[in-house]
């Protein structure tokens, strides 16, 4: 197991921490001994470190030349799963459209699918260039919802998080379309 793939799952493993730091278990009590928004802002952080490993694991996989078909493999469903986990958190506090996640969640399972079609065929399809984009959309309106919107609520009220949420919806849309149609050759077989 190397590096990039234990940051891989690293990134897995932080998603029940940053479910208990985020999510009440009774009337404004978290599980923990401490306040709601202290619970919250630890989340934040805990969602920003773990989305910094989506950056660190391919980068150190690339430069030390050890890329793995189990690290192409996982990654992305790392961060399916940590976005997904986030995204639906935020629906049960009320902050976030069931609409938008659901769009994001459906995208995932209909790319899952074109890759489990390939995997058949001995072919492992990497992220695109516009899924990795998508994910960092995703990750960076997340990350402003739980921080409302700081730093940009320090000298507006504009939703900054929300409407970064729906652009991102749309980058969800139009890569799932890219890989539905750079792969419709394999799905028509």
């Amino acid at each position: 197991m190397n590096l990039p793939n234990k940051l891989t799952l690293l990134r897995i493993f932080t998603i029940p921490v940053f479910l208990l730091l985020l999510l009440p278990i009774g009337e404004n009590k978290l599980l923990l001994p401490i306040p709601m928004q202290t619970g919250r802002i630890l989340a934040a952080l805990v969602f920003i470190l773990a989305a910094l490993t989506d950056l660190l694991d391919g980068a150190i996989a690339r430069k030390r030349h050890c890329v793995t078909t189990f690290g192409k493999f996982l990654d992305p469903i790392a961060d399916k799963l940590l976005v997904s986990s986030a995204l639906m958190a935020l629906v049960e506090l009320g902050e976030v459209s069931a609409w938008a996640v659901v769009i994001i969640i459906a995208r995932e399972f209909l790319v899952q699918g074109i890759r489990i079609i390939a995997a058949n065929d001995a072919v492992v399809i990497s992220a695109s260039i516009l899924g990795k984009i998508k994910t960092v959309s995703q990750m960076i309106a997340i990350i402003l919802i739980l921080l409302w919107d700081f730093p940009f609520s320090l000298f507006s009220s504009f939703p900054v998080g929300q409407v970064f949420l729906w652009i991102s919806v749309a980058l969800t849309v139009y890569s799932g379309y890219d890989y539905l149609q750079s792969n419709w050759d394999r799905l028509k077989n």
